[in-house]
């Protein structure tokens, strides 16, 4: 029995993209939907992994291109990055019929430019397609809009999460992949651990022919994993790999997470540097993370029992959760991500950028004895843009349009300071 399909935020984006490219390119990690959600909007389909067709299409692709393209539009080519001449024979495709909504592309990997010519740019739009979030995944109950959030339009006071601790380690160790979310107990936990053992043993070498050692990729999972949503230095890194395994270099090092980038595995967090410090008090390196906290978890074989053991640890891979879906929930308002921290101690766990200017400070925190922490340093930073407008010493900043704390926990209440605090359980775009 075929699962129902579950909507994704991506849905309505990729409909707005179709109306303005002629071809939309959507990327993520495998096992996330992108092929599904592409379907519902596709017209007709190719499958270039279709084992029974791989060969021919293979061959066709090297002899005649654009024959692959024929079919009612949209057209999906599904994992188009097996044939990387297609890129250009699309470009010129949509250049030849000038028309928008053609094609659809979807790939699991980014190829070597190779054979690749043209950008595609303003005729081939990209969207970045995530695992599922929790109002995806119908965990969370969605009563707190982020667009009404930004739009000074939300009254949050008494809405309460359905969601406990133990729900939330279990959601961080499963994952947001489509195929698991509607599963309990041990078996849905098996996609994540599936999908690390898949990275080690195939995946990255299938990228990259020359890096073929699963022990080194788990190392580096693993490594990576235990410095989740910090500001570990990569040369840090490093250091403790080669402690390990004297013959690591560290150009070896750095194709490995290349690689790792372009199988859309890990995806650290920039930072936020506004000219309100001193460049040398400003933190610009990037925070260490994931696209779905689940790979964390996996690399580091942790199950939702022992993360509630260690709620300390438990709190990164919170953030991970979290920012994962303030990623999703922003798409549509053209959102970005960064995170600001400098040497006196102030932070903000997610700055969160839309296209029009706004942005939002948003600290992320499991437990509700740290939101009065967590609210001191968004009112701090808050100030800090404020005075900096008011010395006159450079172009005016935009201040922040609110000030969040995201938890764990289960009533969302606005304080008397101004900032929100949500649970996550009750999120959505």
């Amino acid at each position: 029995m075929k699962n129902q399909y579950l909507s994704r935020i991506i849905d309505t984006v990729l409909d707005e993209y179709l109306d303005a490219f002629g071809a939309v390119l959507i990327v993520g990690p495998k096992w996330c939907g992108k092929t599904t959600s592409a379907e519902q909007a596709a017209a007709s389909v190719i499958k270039l992994q279709d084992r029974k067709r791989s060969r021919q299409y293979m061959m066709m692709a090297e002899l005649n291109p654009a024959k692959l393209l024929e079919g009612e539009a949209p057209r999906l080519i599904d994992e188009w990055q097996m044939a990387p001449v297609l890129w250009d024979t699309i470009r010129d495709e949509v250049d030849e019929r000038r028309l928008s909504g053609q094609f659809i592309l979807t790939g699991s990997a980014v190829p070597k430019d190779d054979g690749i010519s043209h950008t595609g740019t303003g005729r081939i739009g990209r969207l970045k397609m995530y695992p599922m979030s929790l109002f995806e995944s119908e965990e969370s109950n969605g009563q707190i809009s982020l667009r009404d959030l930004f739009e000074g339009d939300a009254d949050i006071d008494g809405i309460m999460s359905d969601l406990d601790i133990e729900h939330l380690a279990f959601a961080i160790c499963r994952g947001g992949w489509p195929e698991t979310v509607k599963k309990i107990g041990r078996s849905a936990l098996l996609a994540a651990e599936g999908y690390i053992q898949s990275l080690c043993e195939t995946d990255v070498s299938r990228i990259d022919t020359a890096l073929r050692n699963p022990k080194r990729i788990r190392a580096i999972l693993r490594a990576y994993a235990r410095n989740i949503s910090t500001l570990a230095k990569k040369t840090s890194i490093l250091a403790d790999m080669q402690a390990n395994d004297m013959s690591f270099s560290s150009s070896t090092f750095y194709e490995y997470l290349n690689v790792l980038q372009r199988l859309f595995v890990i995806e650290d967090i920039p930072a936020w540097s506004p000219a309100i410090r001193s460049k040398s008090a400003v933190r610009s390196g990037d925070k260490i993370g994931f696209t779905d906290p689940s790979l964390a978890a996996a690399a580091m074989g942790l199950t939702p029992e022992r993360m509630l053991g260690d709620l300390e640890s438990m709190g990164f891979y919170f953030e991970a959760l979290c920012i994962r879906d303030l990623k999703i929930y922003s798409q549509r308002l053209g959102g970005e991500v960064s995170y600001y921290h400098d040497r006196y101690g102030l932070e903000s766990d997610c700055v969160l950028h839309l296209r029009d200017g706004r942005y939002a400070l948003i600290e992320v925190k499991l437990g509700g004895r740290q939101i009065d922490e967590g609210s001191a340093h968004l009112l701090e930073l808050k100030a800090l843009v404020q005075k900096y407008n008011r010395s006159g010493k450079g172009s005016k900043l935009e201040e922040p349009t609110f000030l969040m704390v995201l938890t764990g926990g289960e009533f969302a209440y606005q304080r008397k300071d101004g900032v929100y605090v949500v649970p996550v359980g009750c999120l959505r775009d």
